[in-house]
């Protein structure tokens, strides 16, 4: 839809819909009001003045918001979460007196926030999951193909196509430990009052430390957390906000190098990402393919990675128990990270379930490069026929030079085997060089190491998430 206002492309363009869902205004406010339901059932299960029905009518009501008129009373009250407590009063009549009652705007807004980033980590892994699977299907598949290995950009030993693969894989099987991690350790903040001295509830329960401490477990339970932090100020520790960050900032970091390397193939003609049959390149050059999945990951990796800054700096520069210049910017950095990781995550389920691999090209290149990686098998080769092995080392340095040569000054073909061929010092026959040249001698234990390393590092990780698998990618424009 075509507006005269801003829209952020993430939302237009890039995030999938239930990453949005995630931040979306019905499930801040709707998490909202959970907690306020949640915080009123403890206090009453603690002996406060609470009834069954005030109780009843906050639940039927929690998804029933009135956004015009919270607007209206943000607009007057200055305040966003007394906006919503009386809007929520509004149709809530019976319950309102008890609504947010000992509770401070960090209960809603940080306890929300945990809650959110929480169900975004888990949409996140899920997809990070799938990316392995996926990248784990097309090691397998490719895991004997040779191909040239590159280091610097520049030729290097044989690897195979599928082993490489697994350099990706191993990345994000280390971002997936990341995100566990955090995720087993989460915790709400709870109900710890204005300054998180909880003196607001030694006024209501009259002192009963017991009672305080209950309900602060009550209500981490009743939002499905195992706990909540043992002390805070007034809001949880910003540093969860950093640590989430750099766990989005790592699987950024990991597909922007596979974005990177896609890229990099697709500009040799050795892997392209998918392109679609009516799919255009560019608007000048009809024969261009550009990878344009891969760019964008590589685009809104660099946004995330640099975003991450923005927590970091946060969590160092907040004054004694809180200080408001947090909020701004989180409201920004944070969501639009987990929406640029969500259409990273959805672009790479995207290229790796459709990445096209020239396997003639690849072998061109091989044979381009092998002949000089193999002069050692073939000195060796040469001795064993009677050479000398200082004279085929000096002859064959001498033939490298020259092949060389026609390559990068005469823009000729390397004809470094043809010349070894019809040197007699070196006393070999064409079946001798077929079999030095044969690339699949110079691979190592690539295949091995794929078959290896997929079935004792990723299988176990597959098979335990089994039930995620089968995500489909959502990429738009």
């Amino acid at each position: 839809m075509i507006t005269n206002e801003y829209v952020s492309p993430l939302i237009e363009r890039y995030s999938s819909k239930e990453m949005l869902g995630i931040f979306s205004h019905d499930n801040k406010f709707s998490t909202w009001r959970k907690l306020w339901v949640a915080l009123a059932k403890g206090e009453k299960q603690l002996g406060l003045n609470i009834s069954d029905e005030q109780i009843k009518e906050l639940e039927d009501n929690i998804y029933n918001i009135d956004y015009d008129l919270a607007q209206k009373k943000e607009k007057e009250l200055r305040h966003d979460v007394m906006a919503h407590v009386h809007t929520y009063g509004e149709i809530c009549p019976t319950a309102r007196g008890i609504i947010h009652l000992g509770a401070t705007s960090a209960y809603v807004g940080d306890n929300t926030d945990i809650i959110v980033y929480t169900q975004g980590m888990l949409t996140v892994r899920k997809k990070l999951i799938n990316c392995i699977s996926r990248l784990t299907e097309f090691a397998m598949e490719y895991k004997d193909m040779p191909t040239l290995g590159f280091t610097h950009f520049q030729p290097a030993q044989l690897t195979t196509v599928g082993k490489r693969a697994t350099l990706w894989i191993q990345d994000l099987l280390m971002d997936l430990d990341e995100i566990d991690f955090l995720l087993e350790h989460v915790k709400l903040r709870g109900v710890k009052g204005t300054t998180g001295t909880q003196a607001s509830f030694m006024e209501l329960f009259e002192g009963d430390h017991e009672k305080i401490k209950e309900l602060d477990r009550f209500v981490a339970k009743e939002m499905g957390f195992k706990d909540s932090f043992a002390v805070t100020g007034q809001t949880y520790p910003r540093k969860f906000d950093s640590r989430v960050c750099n766990v989005l900032s790592s699987i950024a970091q990991s597909l922007y190098k596979f974005s990177n390397d896609i890229r990099l193939l697709q500009h040799l003609k050795e892997i392209e990402e998918p392109f679609e049959k009516s799919q255009i390149g560019s608007s000048a050059m009809a024969y261009k393919r550009n990878p344009m999945r891969t760019e964008r990951i590589s685009s809104l990796a660099r946004y995330v990675v640099i975003t991450a800054l923005n927590p970091a700096i946060t969590a160092s520069t907040q004054w004694f128990e809180r200080t408001l210049d947090d909020s701004a910017n989180k409201r920004i950095a944070i969501p639009e990270s987990f929406l640029a990781v969500d259409a990273i995550l959805n672009l790479c389920l995207n290229v790796s379930e459709g990445m096209v691999v020239y396997e003639k090209v690849i072998k061109q290149h091989i044979d381009a490069e092998l002949p000089f990686m193999a002069t050692e098998n073939i000195i060796m080769q040469g001795v064993k026929k009677g050479g000398d092995r200082q004279e085929l080392h000096e002859k064959i340095r001498v033939h490298s030079m020259e092949a060389g040569r026609m390559v990068k000054v005469e823009g000729k073909s390397n004809d470094l085997i043809e010349r070894i061929k019809n040197d007699s010092a070196f006393k070999l026959e064409e079946s001798d060089l077929e079999n030095i040249l044969d690339a699949r001698k110079y691979i190592g234990r690539a295949p091995e190491q794929v078959v290896e390393f997929i079935r004792d590092q990723v299988k176990p990780v597959l098979d335990a998430n089994r039930d995620l698998l089968g995500e489909k990618a959502e990429v738009n424009v």
